[in-house]
């Protein structure tokens, strides 16, 4: 992205600097970022781009492009492919969101985001929340599709916040596993932390928060099982993890220790995991409401597989 472009001569008295003390000099940047922007390409001495070691001489153009900073954690208004808008009123838009789309905006995430979608596509949401994560009272992992409600109004935002805080939202997930879960219908009580190895990753953790989750077997085939999973918890990971925990990994969660095999074999680029349902009590009319999301293509052409597979 171009920013701001500055051209001067350099005077006699700076004959025989290096290039990075002499844009020091001339601009007030630190040595240190004089150095970085020629290192990216942003110097050019005489029409040619130059190292920071080298020497100017009297008269010479120095030309220096500063590019803009990109907030990291700003809205990006855009429409975003594969978004569904499966309900939209005064208070909650509930959308059903593809892989690979991010909820907000993170300092690690360039791809696109929930909320930078309703942003292009006209959508008032809540200002309660940080500025990234206006009206979010939940997320789905970038690698994780289906159903989830972001609030419109203030009051929404507040009720629906506290809602999600007590627990008494219904968050159903299906989940395509690697081998047979025993017991068939269980309940999975073990706290999450980061991974002590990997900042990206989280493990049962015995200083980890507290994390429970419920799972009744659906269908059982040769190399795999569906699950249907209801969250008590809500932590970072926390199907896969504990999925990958009692040894069966979320078919295609290369991450959480997957057969890549397998992956392959079902096509798989990620893993077998996606938000069915979602109910609560509805934040302006008061009333039970649920909503629901089909499997997107990549998920139900795996399980067709495992089904046919013998």
């Amino acid at each position: 992205m171009s920013g701001d472009r500055r051209v001067v001569l350099v005077p006699e008295g700076m004959a025989g600097e290096r290039v990075d003390a002499a844009m020091a000099r001339m601009f007030g940047f630190s040595r240190s970022r004089s150095a970085e922007l020629i290192a990216e390409g942003h110097v050019v001495l005489d029409g040619t781009p130059v190292a920071k070691s080298e020497r100017v001489r009297a008269g010479a153009m120095l030309e220096v492009e500063i590019p803009v900073v990109v907030d990291p954690l700003a809205v990006v208004p855009e429409i975003v492919e594969g978004i569904g808008i499966i309900h939209d009123d005064d208070d909650i838009v509930v959308i059903d969101k593809p892989v690979g789309v991010a909820v907000h905006p993170s300092p690690g995430w360039r791809g696109p985001t929930v909320v930078g979608h309703l942003a292009g596509a006209g959508f008032r949401i809540a200002t309660s929340g940080a500025s990234e994560r206006q009206g979010i009272v939940q997320r789905l992992d970038v690698g994780t599709s289906g159903v989830m409600v972001i609030c419109k109004s203030e009051s929404a935002y507040s009720i629906l916040k506290n809602a999600f805080r007590r627990r008494e939202i219904e968050k159903v997930y299906h989940a395509l596993v690697q081998g047979h879960p025993d017991p068939h219908t269980g309940t999975v009580d073990a706290p999450i932390g980061r991974h002590p190895r990997s900042d990206w990753k989280f493990a049962v953790m015995s200083d980890g928060r507290a994390s429970v989750t419920h799972y009744a077997t659906l269908e059982a085939h040769r190399f795999a099982s569906l699950l249907e999973i209801h969250l008590e918890t809500g932590r970072t990971h926390q199907i896969r993890v504990h999925m990958s925990a009692l040894k069966h990994p979320c078919v295609g969660d290369l991450t959480y220790g997957a057969d890549p095999t397998l992956a392959r074999r079902v096509g798989l680029e990620r893993q077998w995991l996606h938000a069915v349902r979602l109910g609560f009590v509805h934040p302006g009319t008061g009333e039970p409401v649920s909503y629901e999301s089909p499997y997107p293509d990549d998920l139900a052409n795996a399980l067709e597989v495992v089904r046919d597979a013998h």
